[in-house]
């Protein structure tokens, strides 16, 4: 009798035990699932993946004579009443080079909105020597009713870009943004 409550004893520990390291696990992998995004955002804008930019306080000091085409494209999501839309599709600059364009908005609604963008480079390669200066895209922004402006992006091209060999023969790099309207 004695040995069946000692056994039951061993048997309730390595139970509470095991519920104790499952708890654990579980309590981990939640904390990870909540870190895993601004940990992700962390790693691209560091490493330039995914096409993701990197911010500059001032332009480079070194301009190569290498050129290449920035494209512009511009996206909004279907519930933004906004018209959106580069004010150039693409300039031609020297690796180095600060360059200043526009985006225009348009706000379509009877009343204000606010909208975020998110953006990213093609070839994904890029993002990480394409520094923005200057940005619409680094805050939200809000449109009045009816309200249409031009919004800045001031930039420039690492010229590291240019001793990359995922990148010489690449000569035409897109920045896309997408406008999304910012829940309340």
């Amino acid at each position: 009798m004695e040995e069946n409550k000692e056994g039951q004893k061993n048997q309730d520990k390595k139970a509470n035990r095991t519920a104790l390291y499952l708890g654990i696990f579980v309590l981990t992998m939640l904390g990870m699932a909540y870190a895993a995004v601004p940990l992700y955002e962390i790693f691209c804008q560091v490493t330039g993946f995914g096409g993701t930019t990197q911010r500059a306080e001032s332009g480079s000091e070194i301009i190569l004579d290498r050129k290449i085409k920035i494209q512009f494209d511009a996206n909004i999501a279907n519930d933004l009443p906004w018209e959106f839309k580069p004010v150039q599709r693409e300039v031609e600059v020297k690796i180095g080079e600060t360059k200043l364009v526009f985006y225009h908005a348009k706000n379509f609604a009877n009343e204000n909105i606010k909208g975020t963008a998110v953006f990213n480079v093609t070839p994904d390669v890029a993002g990480e020597y394409f520094n923005k200066i200057e940005c619409f895209c680094f805050t939200e922004q809000l449109l009045n009713a009816k309200q249409e402006t031009d919004m800045p992006i001031e930039f420039f091209i690492d010229p590291e870009y240019a001793n990359d060999p995922d990148l010489e023969f690449v000569n035409t790099v897109t920045l896309s943004y997408t406008f999304y309207p910012v829940k309340e």
